[in-house]
């Protein structure tokens, strides 16, 4: 049977605010957070914890963390490439820590300068200070390029499970996969997220897709169909990856959002509010292009989410 209700992860504050040239002010920041939260959004990335001097972009990472978790009901990420990062994010007092793991050794070096064993091995630093310091915080490992790189080209499955498996046994409370480079198709994305679940069992994570292709929404449905209950995407489809030329942005929130309340599968988002949280996204990028289907048509007549009003 499959879930009636799903978990949508922005990701917007974070992957998408370091793919733009311009620095979003930190008090633009914070609008839009509390924007995304009055909308219903439970869990947002917020921040990468990375020498600013590399991503000037989340130079005022621990202050947006420091906001963000004073709103009620919200799970705090952040990104974290390494040990060091975990620690800064931890002491801004994050709720989850997320981990780049990527299936492609050149993709890998291009990004954090590391194979993906050492990454390997960074989680299970990460996990080891998580289980001394912070052992209420969780840690999540995304496997990237898990479908294919535009560095390497293609990526093996049986490498993308191998790894997986190796992030989740050093520590990793959750292990999901990432189409970093906007490849996937949605058999493939069937394939190994059934190859994830089998392995991993309730530690398989989250389906973080790009919409590079057009394919963004019908690889949420495939890994959907598989049981995936968590998704990321980014307001506005706000986003990319530095290393992977011409993968446009992440999936639009507000459609994945439509598509799954239109099927009737709850998200806990009012599309309303959502589309209104825009606002303070162009205001904090001006002439930043914005994306998005649900946005630009409307919602249908008679659509209703009166369960988020019951």
């Amino acid at each position: 049977m499959l879930p009636t209700e799903i978990l949508l992860s922005e990701v917007g504050p974070r992957d998408g605010l370091q793919s733009v040239r311009a620095t979003m002010p930190t008090a633009d920041k914070l609008r839009w957070i509390d924007a995304l939260h009055a909308a219903g959004l439970r869990e947002i990335e917020v921040a990468s914890f990375v020498p600013a001097r590399l991503l000037p972009q989340m130079a005022d990472a621990a202050e947006v963390v420091r906001h963000a978790v004073t709103l009620p009901g919200l799970t705090v990420m952040a990104l974290v490439p390494n040990r060091r990062g975990a620690e800064a994010a931890l002491a801004a007092g994050v709720h989850k820590l997320t981990m780049p793991v990527s299936a492609s050794p050149a993709h890998s070096l291009a990004n954090v300068r590391k194979t993906p064993q050492e990454m390997v091995e960074e989680v299970r630093a990460i996990a080891d200070l998580r289980r001394d310091t912070a052992p209420q915080v969780r840690l999540e490992a995304g496997i990237s390029t898990a479908f294919g790189c535009t560095l390497q080209g293609t990526v093996p499955e049986d490498e993308v499970i191998r790894l997986a498996v190796q992030c989740a046994q050093a520590g990793a409370d959750e292990v999901g996969l990432s189409d970093t480079v906007g490849y996937a198709n949605p058999a493939q994305v069937r394939r190994l997220f059934r190859r994830l679940r089998a392995e991993l069992g309730d530690r398989a994570g989250a389906a973080h897709m790009h919409n590079t292709r057009g394919l963004g929404l019908a690889n949420c449905l495939a890994a959907y169909d598989e049981g995936v209950t968590t998704f990321d995407a980014s307001l506005g489809g706000l986003g990319g990856c530095p290393y992977a030329p011409g993968a446009s942005g992440n999936v639009v929130t507000e459609d994945l959002v439509f598509m799954f309340e239109a099927m009737g599968v709850r998200t806990g988002i009012d599309l309303e509010r959502l589309i209104a949280a825009r606002a303070p996204l162009v205001a904090g990028l001006p002439g930043e292009p914005v994306y998005g289907m649900t946005p630009e048509a409307g919602l249908p007549k008679n659509f209703s989410q009166e369960y988020l009003r019951a």
